[in-house]
């Protein structure tokens, strides 16, 4: 069976858990980019949490089923549609031949995840289905007109309210993201370190798959020399030469020549994933003993 799509919004791509392992050619893991809430959305449907579905930028996505098929979505809510009339988007969402599902614009956060029973299913590249619009890997994003073919499905849909991978979102209050010092901290100054604890930093517009830019006073550095490249990985909070940190998310470079002042645990990055312009974030530095099990490593 297929989905075709009749809109799609700001930006809506293919994705699943990504392609792990290949940052030594210049890969990053790419895939979802809040991977609790694509794995949320697949065990809604009965599916297996490494399915591919898709990763709606603030809504828009509108689809049109050709066979009777069940769909669910998680991450940032949404308001959604089926023939012009409003559904619950809390669990499993049963469409029949024909119909046509609307997702609206996103209420709070960035980023909503729609998982159909059965998986979309498309050619893979180095093992995964995800679109990384920045490098050209996988399918291009999603365009009107487009067919989605979906896979047979393996498992009963799960009952609405089961939230096993559901992330602990606080929509609307200040994001704090845990974070490790280093590997260069060392590069800055101590009102610096200081600044990064204690700023309520605010999410600017300059923001994608990539990473996401803060506003706020500039870290001081502490050494005026230029950083050889060295490897990065998501959730790095890397600092170029205006001082404003960015916090890198899926489809980051692998490598980088700005010093990287912290990292957010890999237990927080599905909410950085979800930030969006105006939100505000603070920085909670932990041992890195306390991040475990381990964060981030290269990709």
């Amino acid at each position: 069976m297929t989905l075709r799509v009749v809109a799609v919004g700001p930006l809506a791509t293919i994705q699943d858990p990504g392609r792990p392992g290949h940052g030594a050619i210049g890969v990053p893991r790419g895939g979802a980019v809040d991977r609790g809430a694509l794995t949320m959305a697949n065990r809604l449907v009965g599916n297996p949490d490494d399915a591919a579905g898709l990763e709606v930028l603030l809504g828009g996505l509108g689809l049109r089923t050709d066979e009777p098929v069940v769909v669910a979505l998680a991450g940032a809510p949404v308001p959604v549609r089926v023939d012009g009339r409003a559904v619950d988007p809390a669990g499993p969402i049963a469409l029949s031949a024909g119909a046509e599902l609307v997702v609206g614009r996103a209420l709070h956060g960035l980023r909503s995840y729609l998982a159909v029973r059965g998986g979309i299913v498309t050619e893979r590249t180095l093992g995964s289905a995800s679109s990384s619009p920045t490098s050209g890997l996988g399918p291009p994003p999603l365009a009107v007109g487009d067919r989605l073919r979906v896979g047979a499905a393996r498992a009963a849909a799960s009952p609405s309210g089961w939230v096993d991978a559901d992330p602990a979102y606080r929509w609307g209050s200040i994001t704090d993201l845990r974070v490790v010092l280093g590997p260069r901290d060392d590069w800055f100054t101590a009102d610096a370190l200081e600044t990064l604890r204690h700023t309520e930093w605010e999410v600017s517009a300059d923001l994608d798959r990539v990473g996401v830019r803060l506003s706020g006073p500039a870290l001081a550095r502490s050494r005026p020399e230029e950083l050889p490249s060295e490897g990065i990985v998501a959730g790095a909070v890397q600092v170029p030469p205006s001082g404003h940190p960015i916090i890198f998310l899926a489809d980051h470079p692998t490598t980088g020549g700005y010093p990287v002042i912290a990292v957010v645990v890999d237990a927080d990055l599905d909410r950085a994933g979800q930030l969006r312009p105006g939100d505000r974030v603070r920085f909670s530095p932990i041992p890195a003993s306390a991040s475990w099990p381990p964060s981030q490593t290269v990709e």
